[in-house]
């Protein structure tokens, strides 16, 4: 959870606005009756367009299709559909398969205006959001004796959506809170602040309380070198604008930063002699604080920079004026926890917190003071009015491109689900997940993950030695699926115990509050704990779109909100499913070798286990793909990726696909006849089909602030890479298709790694 959590959910759970139908309307609308006979009249007398790739298709099909060979049932008539309305066949595969298999959907597809980016993901998370908000607000069934912690759910999401009690309330709650606590916001008292009393280790203690993480980082989290307990983690906190490049130049972003800042205050303050220096000094501080701020990729890069020590040493582990030592214990006294001078603490960033401590100290009180509680204004501009909620949205357009607000019970449905995703869970798995899909998504992980146990053993690069401990981590995965067994017990112990302290009233801004000073507590009591590596982890409950892999349990997950069309559905011809979710799968079960990942043993301890000539090897592979990725350019706004941002992703993607075709393959040939061909397409093979659903998984129009935010702070490559570079690498695509390498979609020299 990031330091401006209230807010940063917005932009972590993107939405489209635009509320899903129920399947059974969903499928009556996409398949009409015209759409359904049109079809089938195409099936029955063959009748097609005469396209482009006509001959490359045909090509690529090792038999003729008959009647019998498509398949007719509902979801296949609806999945032809979507798969139709997303093609462009004037567009050759072999040339750019991305606008080949998305182009017809992006010409259709409009961004809607409260969001940046339009995408698969983006719709299915729509329809998930849609579902917790009916879950949330439908009452629950007369004989219903719901747990306390989904009461509490229920009330946190009402009062979400109380906008009278807001607009009384929340401006004022959060003044007062700044008065009392934080002593002030001197840009609104002009020159009555009074710096005599400024106090900066119990500035950022007391806004610790409410998990800001500001200018210092300061958390508890698993210790790599023994995976079995937790340490201290200290080191730098995040940017306003999330990575320093924002701060170089001057660009329309840090105008609407700073003009953000000014707007804010003069809503929220009247004395307004003061704000325009006072906006210009906090922006100049966070330029300086930027300039020595790591970026994702260097602190990948630097890890090894990383200095264990201890709370007794702490404060002769590096040069800096600034007390952490008695910092770091007040922020565990937060959760009750007395810290010892032998508990461990992992301090990385150590230049960065060097060099703020030498800006802190040349910086004025009231600077300081204004820029660290200028965060927290930021972060909680979504708990306050209207009018304050518009000035955040003038920003949001020029940062995001985003237009409009997301409708209220959508943003608050939204927020229930990410602090009570487990309580959210109990409801949603009850009426939206599929039991019968359980034993075939299972199914499928334990092919994938054996496809990779054998891609593994026939490895040619990696010696016998870090070969048989490769295979041994890959083993011993452990793998959640759909949702923990106790969310569909009728014991409901568990879920009372970890939600007893969310008891809420009518009051969102104080319920909000409260949960961020609970999330804080458990952190901190984290410490005395040992590592649950069982549990699921707080962030990955089964009401979400998405899927993990955790290096220091050595654990894939793949909830219960990702497991559906056009992932997965169990009525899908498993071409469809492999190249869906399979390809998720296969990516997560990748991520325990990619750069980071190889670091961790089969124990999830961050070891050396590889002998050096095996990650020698590595090393190169691992090169080729950061120098491709590093070579795309995102033609929207004329700038490259960086492959040095991405390559655990990019590693990723290109073992799920190979892992999933494999196994798809494997799988057809064990079970000959049964996947037939979808109506309309029957010209595709499944093997095409299988590439096509894939490619389908990352389409997506976005908007061009959407565009460069992500490549300037995203591990993950856009979406045209990720369809492009993982095929253009893969021969198996080649041969799908007829591709000759040299090709636009099809390298000579493959980049290949798992």
């Amino acid at each position: 959870m990031t330091d401006s959590s209230l807010l940063e959910t917005r932009s972590q759970l993107p939405n489209t606005g635009f509320r899903f139908m129920t399947p059974a309307k969903l499928l009556g609308s996409l398949v009409g009756i015209f759409v359904i006979s049109t079809i089938v009249f195409s099936t029955l007398y063959g009748v097609e367009k005469t396209r482009k790739i006509t001959t490359t298709v045909e090509r690529a099909l090792p038999f003729t299709t008959t009647t019998n060979d498509v398949c007719l049932t509902p979801y296949c008539v609806k999945a032809a559909n979507y798969l139709l309305e997303s093609i462009d066949e004037t567009v050759e595969p072999c040339e750019d398969f991305f606008h080949f298999s998305c182009g017809t959907w992006i010409k259709n597809t409009r961004i809607p205006d409260d969001v940046s980016a339009q995408s698969n993901f983006n719709l299915l998370r729509t329809q998930l959001d849609y579902n917790v908000v009916d879950l949330l607000s439908s009452p629950p069934a007369n004989d219903a004796n719901e747990p306390k912690a989904v009461v509490n759910a229920r009330r946190f999401y009402n009062s979400c959506i109380d906008d009278t009690e807001i607009e009384t309330n929340g401006v004022n709650t959060i003044l007062l809170l700044v008065n009392t606590e934080f002593g002030g916001w001197p840009i609104l008292q002009g020159s009555s602040w009074d710096n005599s009393t400024f106090d900066l280790p119990d500035l950022l203690f007391q806004l610790r309380k409410y998990y800001s993480n500001i200018i210092y980082r300061v958390d508890t989290a698993v210790n790599e070198e023994n995976s079995t307990v937790h340490n201290i983690e200290v080191g730098q906190s995040n940017l306003a604008l999330g990575q320093k490049q924002y701060y170089a130049s001057e660009t329309n972003v840090t105008i609407a930063y700073r003009q953000l800042i000014r707007e804010l205050a003069n809503a929220l303050g009247n004395d307004t002699s003061m704000i325009d220096q006072d906006v210009n000094d906090i922006f100049e501080f966070e330029k300086n604080i930027a300039k020595y701020h790591w970026t994702n990729d260097e602190q990948r890069a630097r890890f090894n920079e990383t200095v264990r020590t201890t709370v007794g040493n702490l404060s002769f582990t590096f040069n800096t004026t600034f007390d952490f030592t008695d910092y770091v214990r007040r922020c565990y006294l937060l959760g009750n926890v007395t810290l010892q001078d032998t508990d461990i603490v992992a301090v990385s960033e150590v230049e960065y917190l060097n060099n703020i401590s030498l800006i802190l100290k040349q910086a004025s009180p009231r600077t300081i003071q204004n820029y660290i509680v200028w965060r927290f204004i930021m972060g909680a501009t979504s708990l306050m009015s209207q009018q304050i909620r518009n000035i955040r949205q003038r920003f949001d357009r020029i940062f995001h491109g985003t237009n409009a607000e997301r409708p209220r019970d959508v943003e608050c449905g939204s927020l229930t689900n990410a602090y009570m995703g487990f309580a959210v869970s109990k409801l949603y798995i009850k009426k939206y997940f599929d039991e019968n899909a359980l034993n075939e998504s299972i199914e499928m992980i334990n092919n994938i993950q054996n496809t990779f146990l054998e891609m593994l053993n026939e490895s040619t690069w990696m010696d016998a030695e870090s070969k048989v401990k490769a295979i041994e981590k890959a083993k011993t995965m452990n793998q959640h699926i759909g949702y923990p067994d106790y969310l569909g017990s009728d014991n409901n112990t568990k879920l009372e115990n970890d939600y007893a302290e969310y008891n809420f009233n009518s009051s969102y801004i104080r319920n909000a509050l409260k949960i961020l000073e609970i999330n804080v507590k458990k952190s901190f009591q984290l410490l005395r704990k040992p590592v649950d590596k069982n549990g699921w982890g707080d962030y990955s409950a089964p009401s979400v779109v998405n899927a993990f892999y955790e290096p220091s349990k050595n654990q894939i997950s793949f909830p219960a909100g990702i497991l559906q069309t056009p992932f997965f559905n169990k009525d899908a011809p498993k071409y469809l499913n492999y190249g869906g979710i399979g390809v998720i799968i296969g990516h997560e079960i990748t991520h325990g070798f990619d750069d980071t990942g190889r670091q961790f043993d089969k124990d999830g301890n961050r070891i050396p286990w590889w002998t050096d000539e095996t990650i020698k090897k590595f090393n190169e592979r691992k090169t080729c793909i950061i120098n491709q990725y590093s070579n795309y350019t995102v033609t929207q706004i004329n700038m490259k990726g960086d492959g040095n941002l991405t390559q655990g992703e990019d590693i990723a993607d290109n073992g799920g696909l190979r892992e999933a075709f494999f196994a798809y393959q494997k799988w057809a040939a064990n079970n000959k006849n049964v996947d037939n061909r979808l109506p309309g397409l029957q010209k595709y093979s499944s093997e095409q089909l299988f590439f096509i659903n894939y490619a389908k998984s990352w389409c997506i129009k976005m908007t061009n602030a959407h565009a460069l935010n992500r490549l300037r702070t995203d591990v993950h490559s856009l979406g045209p890479t990720r369809v492009i570079a993982p095929t253009s690498n893969f021969d198996q695509f080649d041969r799908a298709f007829g591709c000759t390498p040299g090709q636009g979609n099809s390298r000579k020299d493959k980049c290949i790694v798992w």
